[in-house]
């Protein structure tokens, strides 16, 4: 989950090859992502271990997994004040010594007020990073590979959700909870060594007053771009948005329509179930008929991280051929139908009561589950975040997209802190038709709100909520 600001109109050098500094600023936006896909994974085969030693109850074991999108909702909002203030290279090196620190309090937690800590620390370090890497990385990349490198973070995170479910597989037989949470404290090292030795944004030291520092960041970026033209275009775009808008305007009257549909998909992209899978895949699948918690890793390792990472990249093939919509709404058409057949399954699930491995019906809990991720990975996942970030006009973007990512945050933490609990009301049958029917909800929501941005510029799209032109539903 990023915050991407408006785009600098600034001259950029057009070559294949990316610079010594400007592979230094990619690493920082992968390791970013990486450590975000990690803690967001990871949860899900520590928390057998955690339930058993400290003996938790539901409830309990919901505040553990969901604190960490607490802090993240806390993060994000915190993220935008340090890279302004700070720089945005000083952000990157606050959510990384965010990391090491949370990745310590858990994996040596004493008590359950300590690993609740630790996570929120954590959660914390993930909201930071999440506004301040992308940030970054889209303020440095040349025009030519700024998509890539807003796509590398958003892949990097299904790719460290993977390699948390791989931890957990390896580890899952002896039980090792600390050494699974503790794992991230060397990506996180890794993120304030790469955070360390990278340049800060010209664009935030010229904000800062640092001209002549800018300027030498320019030439060791692009050395053969002219960076006085480079810097001058940068102060000539600052100039222009002087008159930034406050946080009251992000919710004049003009902007009603775009605010709706962002926090429209912010909040369907998490009340779907995506987190509540992803953090409880373990034991979804025990409750499935996967006896051991070698099987339960194992499947959680393949048919939630593996296909995840795999999927992401059907959304990079097409999000730019077939549009938004296509995508949003054949995702949710998976996803809705997956969690239908989930349901039903645990019908079955429920009255047989398997033991020794896993009956038909969890095999086809398994598939459904398999068909519901590639769902969300090529739709929700990237698709949402490309929307929100494409229709707010760039007076307003980067607070309104602020705004969009704590709601998204604040639904994640609603729908982990209660899941289990849900389930315990209702029954998992009943949970999983609820989810498929907010995917219903979701779909005929797009269909009607949500209007196709594929290749219109933003002054266009921001022309069509001013009446100057109608956008367009297909």
């Amino acid at each position: 989950m990023s915050v991407t600001q408006p785009s600098i109109n600034v001259p950029r050098p057009q070559s294949g090859t990316l610079s010594g500094p400007l592979l230094v600023v990619l690493a920082v936006v992968v390791v970013a992502g990486l450590l975000f896909g990690y803690d967001q994974g990871v949860i899900s085969g520590a928390l057998g271990g955690i339930r058993q030693h400290f003996s938790l109850s539901a409830l309990l074991t919901e505040v553990v997994t969901s604190w960490v999108t607490l802090g993240a909702l806390i993060g994000s909002l915190a993220g935008g004040y340090l890279a302004d203030r700070h720089g945005r290279r000083r952000a990157v090196l606050i959510a990384g010594l965010l990391f090491i620190l949370g990745a310590f309090l858990q994996a040596f937690a004493p008590s359950v007020v300590i690993l609740v800590a630790g996570r929120l620390v954590v959660g914390f370090g993930v909201g930071v990073a999440a506004v301040a890497a992308p940030l970054y990385g889209s303020e440095l990349a040349p025009a030519s590979h700024r998509g890539r490198f807003v796509s590398a973070y958003q892949l990097a995170i299904t790719i460290g959700i993977f390699l948390a479910y791989l931890v957990d597989s390896a580890l899952a037989a002896n039980d090792s909870w600390r050494w699974m949470l503790g794992v991230s404290v060397v990506p996180g090292i890794l993120l304030v060594l790469v955070g360390a030795i990278g340049v800060e944004s010209p664009r935030w030291l010229v904000k800062a007053g640092r001209r002549d520092e800018a300027r030498a960041v320019l030439a060791r970026v692009a050395p053969e771009a002219d960076a006085a033209a480079r810097l001058a275009s940068i102060e000539h775009t600052l100039g222009e948005e002087a008159g930034s808008a406050s946080w009251r305007d992000v919710f004049d009257p003009r902007w009603r329509r775009p605010l709706a549909i962002a926090l429209g998909l912010a909040v369907f992209q998490q009340i779907t179930g995506i987190n509540a899978i992803i953090y409880y895949a373990n034991q979804i699948f025990a409750s499935a008929g996967f006896a051991t918690p070698e099987a339960q890793t194992m499947a959680t390792t393949w048919a939630v991280g593996g296909v995840n990472v795999a999927a992401t990249f059907i959304a990079i093939a097409f999000i730019d051929r077939l549009g938004r919509r296509p995508l949003l709404l054949a995702g949710l058409i998976g996803m809705g139908l997956a969690l239908a057949v989930v349901g039903i399954a645990f019908l079955s699930i429920d009255t047989q009561l398997a033991g020794g491995g896993p009956t038909t019906a969890g095999i086809v809990t398994l598939i459904a589950l398999v068909v519901f991720i590639v769902s969300f990975a090529f739709s929700l996942g990237p698709v949402v975040w490309t929307v929100i970030n494409e229709i707010f006009p760039g007076q307003v973007r980067g607070r309104a997209v602020a705004v969009a990512t704590a709601v998204n945050w604040g639904s994640a933490f609603l729908v982990s802190q209660f899941f289990l609990t849900l389930i315990e009301a209702i029954g998992t049958s009943a949970t999983f038709w609820l989810l498929a029917f907010f995917c219903l909800a979701g779909w005929l929501w797009i269909w009607r709100a949500v209007p196709e941005t594929k290749g219109r510029s933003l002054e266009e799209i921001e022309r069509s909520w001013t009446g100057q032109a109608a956008p367009a539903l297909a």
